[in-house]
């Protein structure tokens, strides 16, 4: 095994594709032996539960949209080597804010003014959450994984005590919708459709989020802290600062998912309401190599299986843990295609039959020229044999 150059774009999605395929055969195959449907059928139904009406194509964009937003959120740490787990409990800060501005300021503030209060509430309490592992970590050092990881349990449970404060009835245990008959906060809809702005924040945030790790002097900093430490100190970067201004960020767009979840689509809050999409995210940047347009795909990837397992467990009244299993096949051979896009395999019996065959030609020409060298004796002595019996006749 050996690792391989640098392959070029076209192999390298050549081999991906390649994987693909593979999944979809392999979970053909088991479709039919575990429930005796056939595979095309499955497929198409797959297909129908993420793009079968204009409607699910507008909550499939909408949920590309929030779980990419979490994954650029993340990238900037995870580029630095910062393990940020933390993604969970920052949406859920952003959240949090949101909901208490539109709660407490709902009836004193317009709509507009409410909305650019609640959006800075949310960056703040996502950067605020992220700020205090990041200063941990430059300062003492700290396990970034555990800690966020922490700071998730302990998000959650703030955000469960306001739900019980601001319940509604009361004794319900949730909040329901927020400023409804009002719409107080509400990000306004767009060309008829409630999600598009979610949309087109997203899409912006993406490019703006490619410019600044690929040309901007902080996103260079970001690389080499990642790289290495030492080298980062070396060139005089300030290693601290910067994982204190990365993590800032990180945050800060955390809960703009939040703010987003929010005003934007849920217009209430409870304690599940970012769905796991915190560790989803994760595999979404790590898919993509960090790259922030390479995440817009692999988050289409994950959503439209995820819409496509619920569909097929709906329409052929499977357990839904069934649609987890093919999501779950798909995905093995998709990260397992990235080993052989990294890594070369070369076989043994191969290589040893090539090596024994150049030891073994050198063995036979030498046993040839013996074998020349002692003919040629053998005639020579037969030739001085003959004369001397040529002589004594004479």
């Amino acid at each position: 095994m050996t690792k391989r150059k640098a392959l070029s774009f076209q192999a390298a999605w050549g081999i991906r594709l390649a994987a693909i395929l593979a999944a979809l055969i392999v979970c053909g195959v088991i479709t039919m032996i575990v429930t005796g449907l056939n595979p095309l059928g499955v497929y198409v139904t797959m297909f129908s539960g993420a793009f079968g009406t204009q409607r699910r194509i507008w909550i499939l964009g909408k949920d590309v949209a929030i779980l990419l937003c979490i994954s650029l959120a993340l990238t900037p740490a995870f580029r630095m080597r910062f393990w940020n787990l933390g993604g969970e409990g920052q949406i859920l800060m952003g959240a949090l804010a949101t909901a208490a501005c539109m709660i407490k300021l709902g009836q004193s503030f317009p709509g507009g003014p409410l909305i650019v209060i609640s959006m800075i509430a949310a960056l703040g309490a996502g950067a605020l959450w992220a700020l205090i592992p990041a200063l941990c970590k430059a300062r003492w050092n700290t396990n970034e994984t555990l800690f966020t990881l922490m700071m998730n349990y302990v998000a959650t449970q703030l955000v469960a005590y306001f739900v019980i404060v601001w319940e509604v009835p009361k004794g319900s245990g949730k909040i329901g919708i927020i400023n409804q008959s009002t719409e107080a906060g509400w990000l306004p809809v767009l060309a008829g459709n409630r999600y598009l702005l979610n949309i087109l924040c997203v899409a912006f945030l993406t490019i703006a989020m490619y410019i600044y790790l690929t040309y901007s002097k902080q996103g260079y900093e970001i690389s080499v802290v990642g790289e290495s430490v030492s080298t980062a100190r070396y060139v005089g970067i300030k290693v601290g600062w910067t994982i204190v201004r990365t993590l800032l960020l990180s945050g800060a767009i955390c809960g703009l998912t939040g703010f987003l979840l929010v005003a934007g689509t849920d217009h209430t809050l409870t304690t599940t309401l970012a769905g796991g999409q915190g560790f989803t995210a994760v595999m979404v940047a790590w898919l993509a190599k960090f790259n922030p347009l390479g995440m817009v795909l692999s988050s289409l990837l994950l959503v439209f299986l995820s819409k496509g397992a619920g569909e097929i467990s709906t329409i052929f009244t499977l357990n839904q843990s069934y649609g987890d299993i093919l999501t779950g096949i798909i995905l093995f051979f998709i990260i397992g295609s990235e080993f052989f896009i990294r890594y070369r395999i070369h076989f043994r019996k191969a290589a040893q039959h090539n090596s024994a065959a150049k030891e073994t030609a050198p063995r036979k020409n030498k046993e040839l020229e013996t074998a020349a060298h002692d003919s040629a004796a053998s005639e020579t002595s037969e030739t001085a044999a003959e004369g001397k019996e040529g002589s004594a006749d004479v």
